[in-house]
């Protein structure tokens, strides 16, 4: 198959009317769409299988309302059919097969963006010399990462989570009657125990979540590390899902793994770095942050509970609060042996699922200056909190 048959078949737009089968994310279509003016490059990150490729399909969708077919080029890089092509020698062919000049704007869609080794250089002369729009999909920050700056001030990255209680409720084709608002608490630890991931949510099929993991950690960590034990780095991340929500010292995994703290370091950086944890800091003085143990909380809680079975709601609870704030740079505070979940934005913010604080703590959440104290307590609180 030569390289424009291929484009063929990932385009099928070029050839007739497509059918799109997708449920809609709103809100991050909305954020792409407002990049379309604008000349950045657009990284779309995240975890595998969070929904990057629907999002840019959501995205073609309506550039074909607004502009011809044939403007608009999306390329998987990782297919087998393309080889070794260049991101530019893909483009040429683009190009010659609907006869476009250089100076006519196209859309340009490139997923798996990492698998062409020198991407960014490649990116850096499209944006500085051809009239086109990059959006570019990713499942590793690590490899996003500019390290000869050819994409300094040319680029942003937009990070896709996995599903919102909203969200969810829509992919399930759930719609609640405000006369029947108790069913939501039903919905609600329905999500608690299923989390965000799109397939998952649809299927329900528990294997679909350990087939990730596998193509996460053999794809993106195995493979691009070169590590050879392959059963360490698995019991490190279930390691990982059994820290979620709280503290977590890279020192005790290490002499738990029998492992040194060294390598502990590294594979936290690999889950990190493939999307699949986020660490927050103490808040503090830069050194109480560098030294204080981290948090840690999965970026779903549907994959924390296939690792640890559904417990701790408290946890998991904290958890999605966590991933509702996530962007706003959370540190948690830790006083004479008392914990307060978050502070962000100046603001102080305590996850309980069905519960309160115990004396010490309203006593901390007293004491402590902040512009807004909230206490998230349940299902209602998690739905009208917004930052």
């Amino acid at each position: 198959m030569d390289i424009v048959e291929e484009l063929y078949r990932q385009n099928p737009w070029w050839e007739e009317t497509p059918s799109f089968d997708f449920v809609e994310r709103a809100f991050y279509l909305d954020l792409l769409k407002g990049q379309l003016k604008k000349k950045d490059i657009v990284f779309v990150v995240g975890l595998r299988r969070v929904g990057k490729t629907t999002l840019f399909r959501m995205l073609v969708k309506y550039l074909l309302s607004v502009v011809s077919p044939e403007k608009i080029l999306y390329v998987t890089l990782d297919s087998y059919n393309l080889g070794d092509s260049s991101i530019h020698s893909i483009l040429e062919e683009y190009r010659k097969e609907h006869k476009l000049k250089r100076s006519e704007k196209i859309f340009l869609f490139l997923d798996e963006i990492t698998y062409k080794d020198d991407f960014s250089r490649e990116l850096k002369n499209l944006y500085d010399l051809e009239n086109v729009k990059i959006f570019a999909g990713s499942s590793s920050s690590a490899l996003i990462v500019d390290k000869k700056t050819y994409l300094t001030g040319r680029s942003r990255m937009i990070e896709v989570l996995p599903l919102d209680f909203e969200e969810f409720l829509l992919f399930k084709d759930i719609k609640v009657k405000k006369s029947e608002k108790y069913l939501l608490e039903k919905y609600f630890e329905d999500y608690m125990r299923y989390g965000g991931m799109p397939e998952f949510v649809l299927t329900g099929d528990v294997s679909y979540i350990y087939s990730l993991l596998d193509d996460i950690i053999y794809k993106d960590i195995v493979s691009v590390h070169k590590i050879k034990d392959i059963k360490v780095i698995k019991d490190f991340f279930r390691m990982l899902m059994e820290r979620s929500g709280k503290k977590m010292s890279l020192n005790k995994i290490a002499k738990v793994m029998d492992i040194s703290v060294d390598t502990a370091r590294r594979f936290f950086n690999y889950f990190s770095n493939t999307f699949l944890v986020y660490p927050v800091e103490k808040c503090g003085k830069l050194n109480e942050r560098l030294r204080a143990p981290k948090k840690i909380y999965a970026a779903d809680v549907g994959i924390r509970n296939t690792i640890t079975g559904f417990r701790d709601k408290g946890a998991i609870f904290e958890n999605l609060v966590f991933l509702k704030i996530k962007n706003n740079n959370p540190c948690y505070i830790y006083e004479d042996g008392i914990e307060i979940d978050f502070r962000a934005d100046n603001k102080l913010i305590e996850a309980k699922y069905q519960s309160q604080m115990n004396v010490k703590q309203q006593d901390l959440f007293a004491k402590i200056k902040a512009k807004k104290k909230i206490l998230i307590s349940g299902m209602d609180d998690y739905l009208a909190f917004k930052m």
